[in-house]
């Protein structure tokens, strides 16, 4: 019983750390539309979905609503 307890918690665990990576490496948008379009808007310097490109008027906030 402990085995198969323990044996469940590694498994979870490991699907917990593989998804996060993924979530986390998505990186800046190709364009505010993409952006728009996954509901990002206002996109603070700081954000890793940040860029400069997104950022017209360099106030740092990329694709502004």
């Amino acid at each position: 019983m402990l085995t198969k307890f323990a044996i469940a918690a590694l498994l979870a665990g490991a699907v917990g750390v593989g998804v996060a990576p993924l979530a986390a490496a998505a990186g800046p948008y190709k364009n505010c539309t993409a952006a728009h379009q996954d509901g990002r808007w206002d996109i603070p310097q700081g954000d890793p979905d940040y860029w400069s490109g997104g950022d017209r008027d360099g106030d740092g906030v990329a694709c502004e609503s």
